[in-house]
């Protein structure tokens, strides 16, 4: 495997990272999720803007340009020979001291990470799969934004423990007042009524791309979508649920906290999405090999 980190491809044997870096240290960083398909990386431009502003909002000034990065990220891809791949893409404070303060960090540390994911098992998307909501709150606005896609994931993480307790691959997050958020990984949609809704933003949504990508996709279909405040009610009553996400594309939920969700099966509205999902995306990007 190579693997970039500031500047230079380096194999996986030679690559090191610094136990004083501050994203080590203390979770002082960004990251993204990109994915490639058939030779091409889906919306990379999307997701190198995201880090940029997820940067902006910590006060973390990378030390490449968009171009760059983008440029980097395919490259990284392609001396990994791959065609259909999985990129973490992380950029750290860097190295410092043992303090917290981020002055002693002169020089961030970008790592481009290339290899295959399978975030849920394969058998889940054609049956759905079955989550739980949890007691662990989103994070607050005002304390760590859920906009910022940070290396500070101990919210989701403390999430994903209790729904690995409970025997399950997926929770549900509601925020402080009560409404649903999003999963500990993805975002969440229902469809009643032939409408399709999610979670607002403000809720503690993540500006997920592959939210934004498939409420593009329902609207070209004719779907009605919409983003109001959720509740756990709301889920239990609706016709289809599904998540969606880089890693886990779109992936049918068929029973929430014990309740049947409509049939029990994958609704037609989103195997419909599903379609067309997979024919975006293996139908566009940015070219791995010309």
């Amino acid at each position: 495997m190579k693997i970039f980190i500031d500047g230079k491809l380096q194999s996986e044997h030679n690559a090191k990272i610094s136990v004083f870096d501050h994203g080590l240290l203390y979770g002082d960083g960004v990251f993204e999720g990109i994915r490639a398909y058939n030779g091409r990386v889906f919306k990379l431009k999307e997701h190198i803007d995201r880090l940029f502003y997820s940067a902006k909002a910590i006060l973390l000034e990378i030390p490449m340009t968009p171009a760059e990065l983008m440029k980097a990220t395919v490259a990284t891809i392609r001396a990994n020979k791959l065609r259909d791949a999985y990129v973490r893409l992380v950029v750290t404070r860097g190295v410092g001291n043992l303090g917290l303060n981020p002055r002693s960090c002169k020089a961030p540390t970008v790592i481009i990470i290339v290899g295959k994911i399978q975030v849920y098992p394969a058998e889940l998307y054609a049956k759905g799969m079955e989550i739980v909501t949890v007691p662990t709150v989103r994070n607050l606005h005002s304390a760590l934004n859920p906009a910022i896609k940070s290396l500070n994931y101990l919210n989701n993480i403390l999430a994903k423990i209790e729904a690995n307790n409970a025997g399950v691959e997926e929770a549900v997050m509601l925020n402080s007042e009560g409404f649903v958020a999003e999963c500990t990984a993805d975002n969440l949609f229902i469809v009643k009524y032939g409408e399709l809704f999610t979670p607002p933003l403000s809720a503690g949504a993540l500006y997920g791309i592959t939210r934004g990508t498939v409420m593009e996709l329902a609207a070209q279909t004719g779907m009605k979508v919409t983003e109001p405040n959720l509740t756990r009610y709301d889920l239990f009553n609706a016709d289809e649920c599904f998540l969606t996400g880089t890693g886990a594309e779109i992936m049918p939920v068929i029973k929430i906290d014990g309740r049947l969700i409509g049939t029990g099966k994958p609704g037609p509205h989103t195997s419909k999405l599903i379609g067309a999902y997979k024919a975006l995306v293996h139908s566009t990007g940015d070219p791995i090999y010309k």
